[in-house]
Formats: structure tokens, sequence, C-alpha cells
């Protein structure tokens, strides 16, 4: 990392980064108080509130928003002082795990979030080896002090043997539940106070010059204060400091405590990202890395989103630029159709709201809005054939079959349901024999999704019912050898939207059987999205 040239200023402040969670620790909150401090919203709404302020700026998707989850990945930018942050807001639902997974391929970096009562649980887990996978550097939040919360020993021994990785806390919690008053910052010797009458204000910070300073005792009650220096003792000689090298490789997170409905520790974690954050690195394509600081532009599509404006039926293509200055109007190469794509009205989120992209830089995220061109793990270039990789599709674990209410509305059942595959948000199969289609979903609460999204985008009641196949492979190998197999077992062949062949099956058997009858053929339970 240290022998690469001198980013340009502009470049070198993007910070780009997910915040990855287990439903219900706080992810959301944190998004809002982020947009807060950031001058992007006025004031936060908060999840379980009254009437409109419940409506978070960031749960656009009317399900959302009646059930309080944050369901499609939005990404979100904004200043923080000298840095741009680009935020990708990731679903904390377990069943929408594939999307999550691909936005982690378009961030440099994660925020992991932690409820304090509740430590590492189950799909922070996931998540967190995900980011393993990529070496992502990784900043914890631990949520929710202000509540009865769990040893911040146990805390931090739990992420460390969980996770296997070095936890070095850079803020440490004064007190908890009722009781909690704030924080000490180890990294800048200050004493955090935390303000319970407006929970959007700043902490204050009241700058002191070690644990010895008599300025303390005026801020935190003696009982509290004397087990602050002795867990703090115990603390330095028992973790590690924070190294930014092993941070930045992926070996060691930093731990900030607070409330983020509080708006306590927010700040902090803040700074902590654009000061230790990564700049934008550098992106790997089939054909070679692909620097941030190159000239010519170049960016791939994660994630694609049907209808985020339902008057306007449009589709709006997530694209991770990978390098170069982008500007509104430029003219690209779509890799995959190999035609010239003029890109005239980029958009910048700010959670729901959009405004048009002038420019924008590596690292940057920017919405491409189209009609249907544009699909997950598609490159965009100013020439040259790349292709972007390590966005994966994988094997649907749950199908089912879908029947329209109205059996003259099939064509537009078909529609719909080939935007849902193209925006990732689910697999549909075409069986070869047979009329109708079948849907395959990582999670159950996707079939919901899909069915309230079909007909409130398209008016098209459906009904999903159960199919006769439990799981899905794809095909490949050579063609002759790929078409026998195929008529030979019509009544098992598929093809998804992109064309290519699924072999659908009820057993594992069939699946071994397959590859010991036919040594020639794979069947692979993922698929690149590489064009």
């Amino acid at each position: 990392m240290m022998n690469r040239p001198d980013l340009l200023p502009e470049i070198a402040r993007r910070r780009t980064f997910a915040i990855i969670s287990h439903p219900d620790a706080g992810k959301t909150t944190l998004t809002e108080k982020f947009l807060l401090f950031g001058g992007a919203i006025q004031m936060a709404g908060q999840v379980r509130a009254k009437g409109e302020a419940r409506r978070t700026r960031s749960d656009f998707m009317k399900m959302e928003q009646d059930r309080g989850i944050s369901v499609s990945a939005s990404a979100m930018s904004f200043d923080f002082g000298p840095y741009r942050f680009n935020l990708v807001d990731t679903p904390g639902h377990s069943d929408f795990s594939e999307d999550t997974y691909r936005t982690l391929t378009a961030v440099d970096a994660a925020i992991m979030v932690i409820d304090g009562a509740k430590g590492v649980e189950s799909q922070t887990r996931k998540l967190f080896e995900v980011c393993r996978l990529r070496d992502l550097p990784i900043l914890t939040f631990c949520n929710k002090m202000d509540r009865e919360s769990r040893d911040t020993f146990e805390i931090i021994d739990e992420i460390q043997e969980n996770l296997a990785i070095d936890v070095s806390p850079v803020s440490w919690p004064i007190g908890m539940g009722r009781d909690f008053i704030g924080a000490y910052d180890l990294l800048n010797d200050r004493l955090e106070i935390m303000d319970r009458a407006d929970r959007n204000k700043v902490a204050e910070s009241i700058q002191i010059s070690g644990l010895d300073d008599p300025k303390l005792a005026d801020h935190v009650p003696a009982e509290l204060l004397e087990k602050l220096r002795e867990e703090l003792e115990m603390a330095r000689e028992l973790l590690p400091a924070f190294d930014r090298k092993s941070f930045l490789e992926g070996h060691m997170t930093p731990i900030w405590f607070g409330s983020a409905i509080n708006s306590f520790g927010v700040k902090e974690l803040m700074t902590g990202i654009g000061e230790f954050g990564p700049q934008p690195q550098p992106q790997n394509a089939a054909e070679r890395q692909i620097a941030p600081e190159e000239k010519p532009v170049t960016g791939f599509v994660f994630k694609v989103q049907a209808n985020m404006d339902p008057k306007h039926r449009d589709r709006v293509a997530f694209v991770r630029l990978a390098s170069g200055h982008f500007e509104r109007g430029m003219k690209l190469l779509h890799v995959r159709s190999k035609k010239p794509m003029a890109v005239s009205n980029p958009v910048l989120f700010l959670a729901a709201d959009r405004e048009l992209a002038e420019e924008a830089w590596a690292g940057d995220i920017i919405g491409i809005p189209n009609h249907g061109q544009l699909r997950i793990g598609d490159a965009l270039t100013e020439g040259e054939a790349l292709r972007f990789t390590g966005i994966p599709s994988f094997a649907p674990e749950l199908l089912q079959t879908v029947r329209a209410g109205d059996p003259m509305k099939a064509k537009h059942l078909e529609k719909a349901l080939m935007q849902f595959a193209e925006e990732g948000a689910a697999k549909v199969f075409k069986p070869m024999i047979g009329s109708g289609f079948i849907v395959g979903v990582v999670g159950a609460l996707q079939f919901e999704v899909l069915a309230s999204r079909i007909e409130l985008e398209y008016g098209l009641p459906v009904r999903f019912e159960s199919s006769q196949f439990t799981s899905a492979r794809w095909v490949s190998g050579a063609k002759d050898k790929v078409d026998a197999f195929a008529n030979a077992n019509k009544g098992h062949m598929a093809q998804d939207h992109d064309g290519d062949l699924v072999y659908l099956t009820r057993l594992q058997w069939d699946i071994d059987r397959v590859s010991r009858d036919h040594p020639d053929l794979k069947l692979t339970a993922t698929k690149e999205m590489m064009v």
C-alpha cells in the first residue's frame, strides 16, 4: 500500500463503507445520525417513533417503513469535515444476505454494529465472514450502552473469540444502563459526556490530561471514576493498542462504545472513519487490477433497484466508480453489449432524495437511471473491455412456482419477474417443459416482499405455490455434452433470465449422480456475475 502514488486530493478524501449488523442492533438509527452530523438531514427520524417521524430517511420502500426493517441496500453520500463519505446501507435481515454480499463488493471498509446486551449475533457472524473473504477493514460500534448491557471486557472477549480478530478499544464506557454518563476517549485523552435531554445534540467533550486529572471528579461520580481507572489500567495491560496497519489489513478492529439513539459516540466513530479508514482501493478485474488514480473512468454495477420512483417505472443501477474523474454527459462503453452509453442524468443519493451528479470520483457511488440495459456485474469504461470479478450470484435455497391471479395477465407477470431477476431480488427460472415460472430466493421473507412489490408496482395480485423442486444448479461444460444432457433430462431443465442452463432437482442424490455419470459437466451453486 505504501508504494502507491499519491491519490488526487478529491479521491483521497473519499471514504466508502457499509454498515453491517444483526437486525435490531441499531443500524438504521446509526445511519440516521451519520446523515444528521453530515448535515444531510435536519432531524433524524426514529425507527420506532410516532406517526410521521417514524419514516426513517434511509428506508424508502413501503414494506420497510411498515415493518421497521431495511430490505434494500441504499447508498448515501455526504460530507463530514474534510471527508466525503459514501455510506452503503445493507439489509440487516438474514433473508437478504445475497444483496448484502454484493454490496460489500463495492465498499472499502465496514462498520460492524453490535448490541451491548446481546454481543455478537448470528447474522453479524455471517456478514463478518464475508468481510473476511474480502479482507475489508472493520470498525466496531457497540451500541445501546444506555440500556443494561454486558461487561465491557466480556463484549470484547466475545468479539475476539467468535470472530478471531484483535480488538483495540478507542473509547471506554463510563457506567451502563441508567448510570451510563459517557465514555473516555483513549486516543485523545478526552472525556465525552452524554446529553440525555436532547437526543440530536452532539456530546460535549472535556479535554483532560490523563486519568489523574482532578477535573474528572467534577463530571464523573466517585464510584464510577474508580471503576473507570481500574478497568482502563487492565485494558491497557491486556488489550493491544490501536495499530492502523493491522487494522487496514483486516486483523484488528477498533471499538467505540456509545448510544446511537442519543447521538452518543457517533461523531467519534465518524472521525475515526475519516482519520483511519482506507482511501478508495484498487479493484480487481479479470484482466488486471484497476487503481483509483488511473485517468480513464471505470466502474461496475453492484446493485439494481427497480421502481425507486413508482410513477416513472425507472430502474436505477448503482455503480461504484473504480477509477478516474466522471463528469455528467460522458459517453462510456457498456462492456457486455459493446455499445456506448451516454450517461446524461446520473444521480447522487441523500437517502430517498436524489440530486443530479455533475461529477464524481473514484470511490463514489452514483445511480444511473436506465430501462433495463444495466445489470448486476456490468462494467462501464472509457473503451477498455474489462470484466470486474468477485460479484457472485448464489443458487437459491427456496423454490416456488408463481401464478398470476388473473390468467390473462401472464405476459405482465413475465415482465415483472424479469425485472426482479435483473435487479437481483430473485432468481427466475423458465422450465423447458410446461408453462409458468419458478422463482428462487435465499430467504422466505423475500417471497412476501416480491408478492407485495408485484402487486404494488404492477397492480398484479400473484400467489406463490410450493414447487416440486428444492434446489438449482448451473450447468456448464462442452456445448455438445450440455445439449445431450439437457435433452435427456428435459423435465429437470430450465433457463435463468440470462438464458443460462439450470438443472432443477429435489434431491442432493440427483446432483451427486450427475457429477458421477457426467464427469465432463460441471454443476455449480454460484455463478460469477461477469459479463
